[in-house]
């Protein structure tokens, strides 16, 4: 089979094709033919040696998959060669993961729609239950074009919200409309006025902050009175210092919260909003958008569209 190795930590161009024998699954182990793979911003840093956590090389990027079942180990009973199912796979022809990390997946979810789900729906629904989002209220969203963004501007409808969504190009806006959104600001030109003026000066309830800086800055100057600020990430490679005394005057939250987090301090919690998010994925009220589709061979590719930020919700690897 073949498999995509980062063997040296920095750009995209860094990752190499290679042969590698198949896996061979073990007690209570699966084995899976990948069907699709999802690329994320979360995969651009790891093979730069960016991210929070590191690996040493050589390593198989990637962290979410859909394909079949091929092979299952000893002590495995609810799991059968030939289902279809989501597993935590990588860049590669075929992955072997734990039984416990495989789910079924519902007839009426493409495999590129799975593999464009999981890591994205899950930070947005975690972020949105951490902004207490309620329904009527205004969700505005930044960075509403990237995969975690789209995701928010998704899930927020479903909720019963008014989402505000801000991107940078009018290709952008017109998917972040296409998935909902109420209204559509281009932030390069600021957005504070904008929203002020839809919000009748009042402001936004929940902001979602996938960005940071200067965009966090300006979003302190349109948030409503008792406003939750979520602090999803720092896409503009600058984190924020939020002024305190902004957040006193508006009675206002900035939330720092982690996906990663959520599975370590409340595993209980992160597998009930999967299950919730699942049976929104396989009754079609959620939907992940893939702007790009591109074939395995081509990974270095698909980062580098991410990482120039030329992607709308996913890429995926087919």
């Amino acid at each position: 089979m073949q498999a995509v190795f980062c063997e040296q930590l920095g750009g995209p161009e860094h990752l190499v094709l290679r042969e590698v024998a198949s896996p061979i699954p073990g007690p209570g182990e699966v084995k899976v033919a990948l069907r699709a793979r999802g690329v994320s911003y979360v995969d651009v840093l790891v093979v730069a040696g960016q991210y929070q956590t590191k690996r040493e090389v050589p390593f198989i990027p990637g962290s979410e998959a859909a394909g079949v079942v091929l092979e299952t180990g000893s002590g495995v009973e609810h799991i059968a060669p030939g289902d279809r199912v989501l597993v935590p796979g990588g860049f590669a022809d075929e992955v072997v993961v734990p039984a416990a990390q495989v789910t079924p997946l519902p007839a009426t979810v493409s495999f590129e729609a799975a593999a464009a789900f999981r890591a994205n729906y899950c930070t947005a629904y975690y972020g949105l239950q951490r902004g207490r989002l309620q329904a009527g209220e205004v969700l505005l969203v930044h960075g509403a074009a990237g995969g975690v963004g789209l995701a928010a501007v998704d899930v927020g409808k479903l909720l019963g919200a008014t989402v505000i969504a801000t991107a940078s190009t009018e290709e952008k806006l017109a998917v972040c409309k296409q998935m909902g959104a109420d209204h559509i600001i281009n932030y390069t030109q600021g957005f504070r006025e904008q929203v002020k003026d839809l919000t009748h000066d009042r402001g936004a309830d929940v902001i979602y902050d996938p960005v940071g800086g200067d965009v966090f800055d300006e979003s302190m100057r349109c948030i409503a009175p008792f406003g939750r600020l979520l602090i999803v990430g720092f896409t503009s490679g600058r984190p924020a210092l939020a002024k305190t005394n902004h957040l006193l005057i508006k009675d206002a939250e900035a939330i720092g919260f982690t996906i990663g987090a959520l599975s370590r301090l409340d595993p209980a919690r992160e597998k009930k909003n999967f299950s919730i998010l699942m049976g929104w994925l396989a009754a079609g009220r959620i939907t992940p958008y893939v702007s790009h589709r591109l074939p395995l061979a081509q990974a270095a590719e698909a980062l580098t569209l991410v990482r120039e930020r030329k992607v709308i919700g996913k890429a995926v690897l087919v």
